[in-house]
């Protein structure tokens, strides 16, 4: 193992450890991974408190709820007015003639429902629900990333979908996640797609994270971006806190609030 690995990656390789084994020791991780048990255990720290495990005696288990994901039909009746509203307000983003790439999940599918009302787009994108979509609009191009399909979800994913991703740039980026906050960054509980979204972030020049208020906060199993990679979040509403820790790191996020209702004489 090369013992010149970034903090980042060595961190990433424990969490996929985790995954495959759902317990691991410091030791084993160590030898493993060509460094220290010392090194190891402030790993093992930090990944606890980003909410990604459990420390115990000699190593780490898997955290049970940062692993669970609803499948994408359920989630689509989840919040379903607040990822409009979300969709609607990224739209405003996009111009006529972007080339830009859309992640999987259902606020993204809200998105590309309204792409009619832009013209000469590339889109880029591994949701086979999205690409259903788009397949009727005139006037946009649909590049697909084929790979292993990921059943329940409608998309893809695996070596193949990441080596597409390697060839591509566009110059937006939408990207859904389970979980957003300061401390983990964005999250999602499955490794596979965690290594997808980080294959997509090296394709765009401009990342937006589209995330409604459930999200905020939390943090899932897999990092994908931490908070400096994302340079807009776009949500439905933050409380005052949230709203004040984001300012203070300087992180850019846009508010669908919804209008407000006319009032009746």
């Amino acid at each position: 193992m090369d013992k010149n690995l970034y903090a980042e990656e060595r961190k990433f390789k424990i969490l996929k450890f985790l995954s495959e084994r759902k317990k691991v020791s410091v030791i084993d991780l160590a030898a493993s991974l060509g460094v220290t048990a010392t090194t190891i255990r402030t790993d093992l720290r930090d990944l606890e408190s980003g909410n990604f495990l459990l420390r115990t005696h000699g190593g780490a288990i898997e955290k049970p709820h940062t692993g669970f994901e609803s499948k994408l039909r359920e989630r689509e009746v989840e919040n379903r007015v607040q990822k409009q509203r979300i969709a609607e307000l990224a739209l405003r983003q996009i111009e006529n003639g972007d080339t830009i790439l859309l992640d999987t999940g259902t606020t993204l599918r809200e998105l590309a429902r309204l792409l009619h009302q832009r013209t000469r787009l590339t889109v880029v994108t591994n949701d086979l629900a999205i690409v259903e979509i788009l397949e009727e609009m005139p006037g946009i191009v649909v590049v697909v990333l084929g790979g292993t399909l990921r059943k329940g979800f409608q998309c893809t994913l695996g070596t193949f979908t990441q080596f597409g991703a390697m060839k591509l740039a566009v110059d937006k980026g939408f990207f859904g996640a389970n979980g957003f906050s300061l401390e983990a960054g964005a999250t999602t509980p499955d490794l596979g797609q965690a290594e997808v979204k980080q294959r997509m972030l090296t394709m765009v020049q401009k990342v937006f994270l589209l995330c409604d208020h459930t999200k905020i906060g939390h943090a899932c199993f897999a990092q994908f971006a931490s908070v400096d990679r994302i340079d807009t979040l776009i949500t439905d509403t933050l409380d005052e806190p949230m709203r004040k820790a984001f300012h203070e790191r300087d992180v850019e996020f846009l508010e669908a609030v919804a209008e407000p209702s006319p009032e009746r004489n």
